[in-house]
């Protein structure tokens, strides 16, 4: 699918900069940007169901135990 945008010229140099140096094409370089930017949002929504406890400061193994010795 072919799609528009408008970029600064520094952002054209800095592309036909990569595309030079790794011997790709611009749009090759801006598929692998996207690609690179989608798969980190992914990243982000996938790591937002782990470690829930990551950030608390509290030990989830410590908070277990006392909830359980309220029983």
């Amino acid at each position: 699918m072919r799609t528009s945008i408008d970029i600064t010229e520094l952002q054209v140099q800095a592309l036909d900069d990569i595309a030079k140096a790794e011997k790709l094409s611009r749009a090759d370089v801006i598929r692998a940007a996207i690609d690179d930017c989608v798969k980190r949002r992914q990243r982000v929504d996938i790591n937002g169901a782990f470690g829930l406890w990551g950030e608390s400061g509290v030990d989830s193994l410590f908070y277990q135990e006392n909830v359980r010795g309220e029983w």
